[in-house]
């Protein structure tokens, strides 16, 4: 059992992300670099170089746009999640539209190196998700997940599987396509530590 490591992305960080996305299977984030949903307007699909420029002008701003997780301090998986409001594309969107004036945060992508898949990274992720937007104040985390009987290939789950999330606490709120609901978890308040760049789940084991 490998220790799996989550941490925000920061501008110390930047260069383990593009590691991630280059290599081989990247090509289905490399070209939108979590990008699609912070956008809107006419040629908001933007270029795979733009993308790239327009997300590394996020970090080296301070923004936090998503977590890392580390393999033996190898970049393995990525989750991007953030207020929802960061995410004005999302409002354009008949299956991911708002269910109510709630401040919510939204978990918008995963991606997982094809060599890791099946290693329980995306569940790492997921966790760690929950407690980095707990310490950032968030109350309510919402999903948008693909909810299939039959299997989806890898390339295609980039916003996870609802059972993922039914085992880590999210319920259905509202379902506007029927394998496509909206999901959320109440997060409790409380004590929790705040690092200054987010929350570390160097505790996270992989499966």
């Amino acid at each position: 059992m490998t220790r799996l490591e989550v941490l925000p992305l920061t501008a110390a960080r930047w260069g383990d992300l593009v590691q991630l996305f280059s290599r081989p299977g990247g090509s289905i984030v490399r070209g939108c670099w979590c990008m699609y949903y912070r956008r809107t307007g006419s040629g908001s699909h933007g270029s795979g170089a733009g993308n790239r420029e327009a997300m590394q002008a996020l970090v080296e701003q301070e923004t936090v746009p998503g977590l890392i997780a580390y393999r033996s301090g190898r970049p393995v998986g990525w989750i991007s999640l953030g207020p929802r409001e960061a995410y004005p594309r999302l409002e354009r969107s008949p299956v991911m539209k708002r269910v109510d004036d709630r401040p919510v945060w939204s978990i918008v992508c995963f991606y997982v190196d094809p060599r890791e898949r099946g290693r329980g990274v995306a569940r790492a992720l997921l966790r760690a998700a929950i407690d980095y937007a707990r310490s950032q104040g968030a109350r309510l985390l919402e999903a948008y997940p693909v909810d299939k009987r039959a299997r989806s290939h890898p390339d295609f789950l980039w916003f996870g599987p609802a059972q993922m999330f039914r085992r880590a606490g999210f319920r259905e709120v509202a379902r506007r396509k029927p394998a496509r609901p909206v999901m959320r978890r109440r997060l409790r308040s409380g004590r929790h530590r705040r690092a200054r760049a987010g929350v570390d789940s160097r505790a996270t084991r992989s499966s």
